[in-house]
């Protein structure tokens, strides 16, 4: 089992009911983990609509994680 960092913003946020968590999981991608986080907090924005950075640093979906990333998923943003 790997502990990751996830931060939350936005829309995930609300979903999630907060900013920041640690989870414990033995996904190997922030595709895998996304998906592990749909059915948990049910996010209905679907993982093509996303960005992904891992430790600061934009990534691939289908980027290895290790234990101790720090993971955002980034929400499209509106704006004006």
């Amino acid at each position: 089992m790997m502990r990751i960092t996830v931060d939350y913003f936005a829309i995930l946020r609300e979903q999630a009911g907060r900013d920041r968590e640690v989870i414990e999981t033995a996904v190997a991608t922030p595709r895998q983990l996304y998906a592990e986080l749909v059915d948990r907090y049910g996010f209905e924005l679907p993982a093509a609509r996303l960005r992904v950075a891992i430790n600061d640093t934009f990534a691939d979906w289908s980027q290895a994680l290790a234990d101790g990333d720090r993971l955002v998923f980034i929400p499209p943003v509106a704006g004006g």
